[in-house]
């Protein structure tokens, strides 16, 4: 069994916006994947970028920098 960790979560009100998130973090080497909506998190399109390493001020700093649009910004046990 996978252990769970404590991992910063992006949730998005739409899948357009999720997956420009994939499309810009691949380009620009920025860790992470996007995973279904962990149970403890709503959100309209149903798709969250999960983060390696990252801490939420170095994900909100790489989302503001890319001029991404995003609906939250959570640590969630994934």
């Amino acid at each position: 069994m996978r252990r769970k960790v404590i991992t910063t979560v992006v949730t998005f009100s739409t899948t357009t916006a999720a997956m420009k998130m994939e499309k810009t973090a691949r380009e620009s080497e920025f860790p992470g994947r996007l995973i279904p909506i962990p149970s403890e998190i709503s959100a309209q399109c149903g798709l969250a970028w999960k983060c390696v390493e990252q801490s939420e001020e170095e994900t909100e700093n790489f989302l503001k920098k890319k001029e991404l649009v995003w609906d939250g910004i959570y640590r969630v046990l994934v």
